[in-house]
């Protein structure tokens, strides 16, 4: 598995809540839930996207916009603009607003109109966390074909209710997040994290892929190394430049991210339990390497984080 899949795969939507909404301008629409991932795409029209701390973004036709909580946005026909804010939050897809689906504001599909598709992404988890980390408040992808496919099935889906309609706007909801991190990532002049850069290498590549595949693995340097068909100097090296630290200390930071998700998810396991499912054999050792590099042991990380739950 590479790095990204494993890191996203936390991020799924399931009953994620979606809206169209389809405006004529003087409009402002306030989205106050503080979604982890909220995702904004332009079907027809126009419009920007106003972030609670930070410049106003263009949102052009057939452009999607992230924006990462918790702060709140709005959606705007021009900066400045003089409608009065409709909130937007959870409330938007109660039963009686019809689902999934909401309208909201100056309705007129009329020549003019923006058709805003917006979908709000749950995130859970220390493994998503550090995707989010590597976002920026409001990342921006360039409009897609006029011809899109899914595009287009995903704005006829939004205004239909069907059997199977979350099940279909989920899926979609995936598929459009991995396509708009794929393409903000690879944008350009941009500047990737070191684990996205260091998946194209052949080498680290594949490095990087046996540890996530294999965490729990007796890994050391010269086994990674011959794995990756390499001199162990070399993989070092390499993997040291690329990554920004080596590959042990890669490892050890990954498994304390998997058992930090174990501790929560699996509250009944015990502490020797999640320390072997992520290599480690004496649970001693895994409480210390937990408390290094998470500044807690596992038992007050669990407590902490159940807490404030």
């Amino acid at each position: 598995m590479d790095v990204f899949s494993d890191l996203i795969r936390g991020v799924r939507a399931h009953g994620s809540l979606f809206g169209r909404s389809t405006l004529s301008p003087p409009w402002a629409l306030h989205f106050v839930d503080g979604a982890p991932l909220t995702l904004c795409t332009v079907v027809t029209g126009a419009g920007w996207i106003v972030p609670e701390h930070g410049p106003a973004e263009p949102l052009r036709a057939r452009e999607t916009i992230v924006v990462r909580g918790p702060g709140t946005f709005t959606f705007v026909d021009e900066p400045g603009t003089t409608a009065e804010p409709i909130a937007c939050g959870e409330d938007c897809a109660t039963p009686e607003q019809g689902g999934t689906r909401h309208r909201l504001g100056w309705h007129d599909d009329g020549p003019g109109a923006t058709t805003l598709i917006v979908g709000a992404y749950p995130v859970r988890g220390e493994i998503s966390q550090r995707l989010l980390d590597a976002l920026p408040v409001v990342l921006r992808v360039d409009g897609g074909s006029e011809d899109d496919p899914v595009l287009d099935h995903l704005a006829a889906e939004v205004a239909v209710d069907a059997p199977g309609q979350q099940v279909v706007l989920d899926r979609l909801l995936d598929w459009l997040l991995v396509c708009t991190l794929r393409a903000w990532f690879d944008r350009p002049g941009g500047e990737p994290p070191a684990w996205w850069a260091a998946q194209r290498d052949p080498v680290v590549g594949q490095a990087l892929r046996l540890l996530h595949a294999e965490p729990a693995a007796p890994w050391t340097v010269a086994a990674l190394a011959e794995r990756t068909r390499v001199s162990r100097s070399t993989l070092a090296k390499r993997f040291a430049e690329l990554v920004g630290e080596p590959p042990l200390s890669y490892l050890t930071r990954w498994r304390m991210t998997l058992a930090a998700d174990l501790l929560l998810d699996r509250e009944a396991a015990t502490i020797a339990d999640v320390a072997r499912t992520v290599g480690y054999a004496d649970p001693f050792g895994f409480s210390a390497a937990f408390k290094r590099v998470r500044g807690a042991n596992p038992s007050e990380f669990r407590r902490t984080a159940v807490a404030q739950r």
